[in-house]
């Protein structure tokens, strides 16, 4: 038996529209999974529908889904759970990144980067396990960055968010094992996603984005990169690995 394959595995890909989640939805089903993808954007999640279609071809067979939800909006997301199948795993790689220096910071800029980063996948889960929706040995995997151990200036909302992510996630880890379900963050340092490409679009001014990447001698990462360690968390072979935090940054 291959431990790294992921047939007859169900898996619910979260942020799927773009970035890491895109990739992560595109290698998870190369890898034999059923994927749900799920994003707030029509047309970028259809996008991504359309080309794990191209990539499997003829093995594709109807078996992935697309529901579009903002899942800041509790009826949505209750909707989509209502929707869903029987999962194996559930892959949290919807987020946002913003950098504000410490002293512009107001209760509105809290919210939002909480709200999205933290509270969404927390109440996400909290909802799937209470509707008995993930089975017994499954895989739920969150997205933190290197941020929380390596700070960077304006950087204090979106590492906080991440921080609070991984310590939750270590609790969860604690209180899944009966059930065998497994609970793991993974630490992504800058990657090469819409978010860095078009930084004035994603509120990070150039200057700041140049500073950052002197950090990485290795290079950034692409989102394939972070896409294998995902399928890693999603097989078996890693099925003795909970309550941890992998550190990806090419430093």
């Amino acid at each position: 038996m291959d431990q790294f394959s992921l047939t007859d595995k169900t898996i619910l890909v979260t942020g799927a529209s773009s970035g890491i989640g895109r990739e992560a939805a595109m290698q998870l089903s190369k890898a034999g999974a059923t994927v749900v993808v799920t994003g707030r954007n029509p047309d970028r999640l259809q996008e991504t529908f359309d080309q794990i279609e191209r990539v499997l071809q003829s093995s594709f067979v109807n078996r992935n889904s697309s529901i579009i939800a903002d899942l800041t909006i509790e009826s949505e997301m209750d909707r989509l759970i209502t929707s869903l199948p029987s999962l194996n795993g559930i892959v949290h790689c919807a987020g946002i990144v913003g950098p504000l220096p410490a002293k512009f910071i107001a209760q509105s800029d809290i919210d939002r980067m909480f709200g999205i980063n933290y509270c969404v996948p927390v109440n996400l889960t909290s909802k799937i396990l209470r509707k008995k929706k993930l089975a017994d040995g499954g895989s739920i995997l969150f997205m933190s960055t290197i941020a929380t151990r390596n700070p960077y200036f304006g950087g204090a909302l979106y590492s906080g968010s991440k921080a609070a992510l991984e310590s939750y996630s270590k609790t969860l880890a604690l209180e899944m094992v009966a059930k065998g379900i497994r609970s793991n963050c993974i630490m992504a340092g800058l990657v090469a996603t819409p978010m860095i490409e078009n930084p004035s679009e994603k509120n990070m001014q150039e200057e700041a984005l140049q500073r950052y990447l002197k950090r990485y001698p290795l290079g950034i990462g692409q989102p394939a990169d972070v896409a294998n360690a995902i399928l890693f968390f999603m097989s078996d072979a890693s099925k003795w690995i909970t309550g941890t935090s992998l550190m990806m940054g090419g430093e």
